[in-house]
């Protein structure tokens, strides 16, 4: 999608990396999401409910998983800035891609089991 591309390149090319690796790991984790922009980030819905959300910011990436998403997480995610549905990762630190990954993976299940209902 040409808008989240575009939304990429803003950043220096350090962040550019993150945030293709971060759309990377999303889509292969959440083939059926549909991507988009939203908010003024890139945004992924499944069965046309949000998934996740991310966003690059100066000083740290911004992840947005709902507020289950990070309930379920929230021991891992304790040493993190937060907010509710929000978690904060540093730009100076490694990114915890395998953490997103299982994030993800749970938004996609919760999301599924919601739409069985």
């Amino acid at each position: 999608m040409e808008e989240i591309e575009k939304y990429i390149q803003q950043f220096p090319e350090n962040v550019q990396q993150i945030l293709n690796k971060l759309r990377k790991l999303i889509k292969e984790t959440a083939p059926e999401a549909v991507e988009s922009m939203a908010y003024g980030m890139p945004a992924y819905k499944l069965n046309k409910k949000p998934l996740v959300y991310y966003a690059a910011y100066p000083k740290h990436l911004g992840f947005y998983a709902t507020p289950t998403g990070h309930a379920k997480f929230m021991v891992e995610l304790s040493k993190f800035k937060q907010g509710k549905g929000s978690v904060q990762f540093p730009l100076d630190q490694p990114v915890p891609f395998d953490l997103i990954e299982r994030i993800v993976k749970f938004r996609v299940e919760e999301n599924k089991s919601k739409s069985r209902k």
